[in-house]
């Protein structure tokens, strides 16, 4: 029953019609008196919001206009005052701000119930804690809880900025929740904390409104926005569910891994306008095992009843188990079954941002997992028939698949409870009689600091990580006093088995099509972050015996700063913190050398002098890195540093979400740049400004232009974009990056982008697998073994051997003999074994072939990355690379 709210109501309010509230002193003790409706009905309870509710306003009347309505789009700032006045006007929500996005707007979460739910928020959120980590919890108990407790639901709208639907959407799903008085609302309110995300990226949710109601009426009416909409990641930021690179990340990885586990999550989504019309749950094979088959079972269980409500409502063209695999990236929809929560996601076709769109039928296709064609089958039993297509249509099936699992969970609530604490409790008993008992990882490794960064991931995502006290044997190996162990007897073993577990990607008829070629998974064939960061975690098939201190909070280094010896400091150049620390103190105007060989050093190793105590004090509390004494004088093998002029290319056409990642890393690192964009690429005399020039992984077609220089009168009458947002650096730019390196700069390029270096700037080396077809060479995002030349000053700080992730880059060999000693090998995949994790064929072809090579050009240089060192922010263990490659002598 709903109790009124002394705060919003002041004793002033009436019950609703229909209720007899007997617990609450506000309500009436009357009895219940029936009201005659229209045509003799007799009304239970009202349609319409109740007194407490009589001041919620709808959308339409807030906005001035229907939640997808054809060309209006509501934008983040006024959506996000909607939501204070509904949190104002009633009390069956609160809004609370979880922190600020990327760009200082307000990041917020709604939680919706009833009243007298919301005001035991934290009650209930320790109830729901107990059941999602149930070790200690007996059986009794949790059936307890199970009946006490109210199901957790998290519902997340507008991740991807571009899909304008779910934003609307959110504004009346939200209103409906708490305006709403028939039984069904009613119940949901009773029994579900009902959490929605109405705008998972807000900046993005306002850069598109913004955008497309400035250019509606005009020939660019739908041209999308030339810019990432997120700061850093654009279309990435749902590949961040484990890393919580972004701020966005972490604040929605707290509230969903930390604070509110759900029981369920659903991710509102739109995906192109030739398909089905709504894609539901559950995922399309192979799914990614481990998990517990519950979760499974559960995104089935919600799937079929969205697909019901959505039947019932006449939705035609609603598939589910098609499209979209359930082996995933670890992006949040993904990631969370190995949470031990149903993780689902919806994909709605879309019109062209919020203008309509005809489609006609033989435009409709199948062609995808699980729906070969555009016909009726068990999994999509209605068919659409074309027509206008409209964002409206969008808001419509999103607000009833959002309603569907809402009242799923009111409806079986202590079945969706008591499963919860099913799965934490076999999870656990998986881990304990499984054949890998914990994951140790040392603490002394080749970076120490990176180490630690990956203990505090799994801290961030609620995974416990304990410390030992003193030195202890498992499987026959010593590991050190202060070694992690990660357990595997803990709810969340599947997180850390994908997390630092070798792993394989399937390779059956699930993963090929009819002709045997391999499938691409959704993203990566891996996501093995300890491999990606260079971090070793060994798995041990025994109990550990030893001491251990559980973790409470994340690792914070605080470097130290040995006594002055007078002859400066040395820093290990096998830190990525190093390097951040080098370029602060450079910035600083600090005296700071390399070192050149091993006598005493590491090749590399960072000499530090000219600064002052207090200086260096703050620097090693920002970075965590040891300042040491030298207790002699400075060797003179050794090479002075200057402040490095960095540019890294940026372009529009979207923007280029390889750009975004690696700016969010020179930020986290300190290092110094500036966006250059193709204006002042073509402008030339580059040197006068830069030493250095970063391609980040793209096509040499987007960064050159689609239609190169010659464009006419037709192309520009028809292009999408405003002219003065259409990019590509083109002859011109090509010419003067020539004279750059020509005249001593460096270019740098990223996995793709070494297209452009070997076909523009003709650096006699070829990329191997150029024209391979994928039967004959395959690496879908793969961890491969890999060699570096730690003599090489671009591989300074690298271990001998080491890890690459190549997804969609380039291998190299010299394609002429006239120039070889021009040519510097960095880094060469190993001759067989080459497969880590992922998914791997025609490994002979990239057998002792070039990951990555330094050129000779002129008086300057070009350095290709045949792969992405700097892979969204995530692969530390390559980092070294990139800043090496900007640490000019």
């Amino acid at each position: 029953m709903v109790k009124l709210s002394l705060r919003k109501c002041a004793g002033l309010c009436a019950a609703p019609i229909g209720f007899n509230n007997r617990n609450d002193p506000l309500s009436s003790s009357r009895p219940l008196r029936l009201i005659a409706g229209i045509a003799g009905t007799l009304l239970l309870a009202a349609a319409g919001p109740s007194a407490a509710q009589a001041g919620l306003q709808t959308p339409e009347q807030f906005f001035g206009f229907q939640m997808g309505a054809d060309r209006k789009l509501a934008g983040w700032d006024k959506l996000h005052a909607y939501y204070e006045a509904l949190d104002k006007a009633s009390d069956r929500m609160q809004m609370v701000e979880l922190g600020k996005s990327s760009e200082g707007r307000p990041y917020v979460a709604i939680f919706i119930s009833s009243a007298e739910n919301l005001a035991k928020l934290d009650r209930l959120r320790q109830l729901n804690a107990q059941l999602a980590d149930p070790r200690g919890v007996s059986e009794a108990q949790a059936r307890q809880i199970a009946g006490e407790a109210r199901a957790v639901i998290i519902q997340s709208f507008a991740l991807h900025s571009s899909e304008v639907a779910a934003a609307q959407t959110a504004a009346e799903f939200v209103y409906d929740s708490i305006a709403r008085e028939d039984t069904e609302a009613k119940r949901i309110r009773d029994n579900v904390i009902n959490i929605v995300m109405p705008s998972i990226n807000p900046d993005g949710t306002q850069m598109i409104a913004d955008w497309y109601m400035k250019y509606v009426g005009t020939k660019f009416e739908a041209s999308g926005l030339p810019w990432l909409y997120q700061r850093y990641a654009g279309h990435d930021n749902n590949r961040d569910g484990f890393a919580l690179n972004l701020p966005e990340s972490q604040h929605f990885g707290k509230l969903m891994y930390r604070d509110w586990v759900p029981q369920a999550y659903v991710d509102h989504h739109q995906q192109g306008a030739n398909g089905a019309r709504l894609v539901i749950p559950p995922y399309a094979e192979p799914i990614r095992p481990n998990g517990d088959p519950l979760v499974w079972r559960e995104m089935s269980w919600f799937g079929s009843h969205m697909g019901t409500k959505l039947e019932g409502a006449g939705k035609t063209g609603v598939i589910g188990s098609a499209v979209y695999s359930g082996w995933g990236h670890m992006g949040f929809h993904w990631i969370t079954p190995f949470h031990n929560i149903a993780g689902m996601l919806t994909e709605s076709a879309s019109a062209r941002l919020a203008t309509p769109i005809y489609m006609h039928p033989d435009q409709l296709r199948g062609e995808q997992r699980n729906m070969p064609t555009y016909e009726p089958q068990v999994s999509m039993p209605s068919v659409w028939p074309g027509g206008w297509w409209r964002v409206r249509d969008i808001v419509e099936q999103q607000k009833i698949a959002a309603w569907s699992t809402v009242d799923l969970a009111a409806r079986d609530r202590e079945t969706l409870l008591w499963n919860m604490y099913l799965k934490g409790v076999r999870q656990v008993e998986r881990g304990t009689t499984g054949e890998v008992k914990a994951y140790v990882i040392e603490a002394a490794q080749h970076d120490p600091l990176t180490v630690e960064k990956l203990v505090n991931m799994f801290l961030r995502s609620g995974v416990e990580v304990r410390q030992a006290k003193a030195a202890f044997v498992a499987d026959g190996r010593t590991y050190g006093a202060g070694s992690f162990v990660v357990s595997m007897a803990q709810p969340k073993q599947s997180l850390v088995r994908w997390m630092l577990g070798r792993t394989f990607y399937p390779d059956n008829t699930f993963t090929r099509d009819q002709q045997n070629n391999p499938i691409r998974p959704y993203d990566l064939s891996t996501d093995t972050f300890n491999e990606f960061m260079g971090v070793r975690a060994e798995p041990v098939g025994e109990a550990v015996s030893v001491e251990l201190a559980t973790l409470a909070a994340p690792l914070v280094r605080q470097g130290r700063v040995d006594a002055d010896a007078g002859n400066g400091y040395v820093l290990s150049t096998k830190l990525n913190d190093s390097f951040r620390a080098a370029f602060l103190l450079l910035n600083q105007g600090a005296k700071v050398r390399r070192v050149t060989d091993a006598s005493g050093f590491t090749p590399g190793d960072f000499l530090v002098s000219g600064v002052s105590s207090s200086q260096l004090q703050e620097v090693a509390r920002r970075t965590g890195v040891d300042f040491k004494a030298l207790q002699q004088a400075a060797p003179a093998n050794s090479y002075a540093l200057r402040k490095p002029r960095i540019a890294m290319f940026q372009r529009y056409g979207g923007g280029n979400s390889d750009e975004g990642w690696t700016r969010l890393m020179f930020e986290q690192f300190d290092v110094p740049y500036t966006t250059l964009m193709d204006a002042r690429i073509k402008k030339g005399n580059l040197n006068a400004a830069f030493d250095t020039i970063i391609l980040p992984s793209d096509s040499a077609q987007a960064m050159l232009g689609e239609q190169g220089d010659d464009k006419s009168e037709e192309d520009e009458e028809y292009a999408d974009e405003p002219p003065e947002y259409r990019s590509g650096f083109g002859k011109d730019g090509v010419k003067a990056l020539k004279a750059f390196v020509k005249k001593g700069g460096t270019l740098v390029t990223f996995g793709r982008a070494g297209e452009l270096a070997v076909n523009e700037l003709k650096v006699p080396v070829r990329n191997v697998i150029a024209k391979l077809p994928s039967k004959e060479f395959w690496s879908p995002g793969s961890t491969l073994k890999t060699r570096f030349d730690t003599t090489n000053p671009i591989a300074y700080g690298m271990p001998a051997q080491g890890l690459a992730l190549l997804m969609g880059g380039e291998v190299y060999e010299l394609s002429t003999y006239d120039k070889g000693e021009d040519v510097k090998i960095i880094a060469t995949y190993l001759d067989r074994d080459i497969l880590q994790s992922g998914w791997l064929l025609g490994e002979k072809n990239i057998a002792n072939k070039a990951a990555a090579v330094s050129v000779k050009y002129g008086e300057g240089r070009v350095v290709l990355l045949g792969f992405r060192p700097q892979h969204r922010d995530q692969t530390h263990g390559t980092f070294k690379l990139v800043f090496n490659s900007l640490l000019n002598q």
